[in-house]
């Protein structure tokens, strides 16, 4: 599936960034480093896979607003628990926390935590698109790097 998705170039990457922070289980950091290798520009990969990745986020957020725990369980496969430890784990850190929804495991948790929180919306997303976005300069560049060695 990865592959399919890199070859529609910058919207392929939009998609598998979107997917990979919502309800598929892969990561979209393979699809934007073979387009990196492919000789796609670096700072539109950025914005590409940022703004898809964001989008996934802020659905994780949304979905946990809902408060559906049978939901979490099925598409997100997040268990309740899980939810419960990481909202008291969260309680008194505030919505810039969402910072950490790049992480993987827990990314999606955190995200998913904070809508249950009912956290503070504008904070809970640039936090966290600022956290997507670092990310994914220090894998872009970190690819270029590796790429001119060979």
């Amino acid at each position: 599936m990865l592959e399919g998705l890199g070859e529609y170039g910058y919207w392929g990457l939009l998609l598998a960034s979107f997917l990979a922070a919502t309800v598929l289980p892969f990561s979209s950091e393979v699809v934007f480093a073979a387009l990196i290798a492919a000789g796609m520009d670096v700072w539109a990969s950025i914005l590409y896979a940022t703004i898809g990745n964001a989008a996934g986020g802020a659905t994780c957020y949304y979905v946990g607003k809902l408060g559906k725990t049978e939901w979490l369980e099925k598409w997100f496969k997040i268990k309740p628990e899980k939810i419960d430890k990481m909202i008291r784990w969260l309680h008194g850190k505030g919505a810039v926390m969402g910072f950490f929804g790049f992480l993987p495991a827990v990314g999606d948790a955190i995200l998913v935590a904070l809508g249950f929180m009912r956290a503070n919306v504008p904070v809970v997303m640039v936090s966290m698109t600022i956290g997507k976005f670092s990310r994914y300069v220090l894998i872009g560049f970190g690819t270029g790097q590796i790429l001119s060695w060979f």
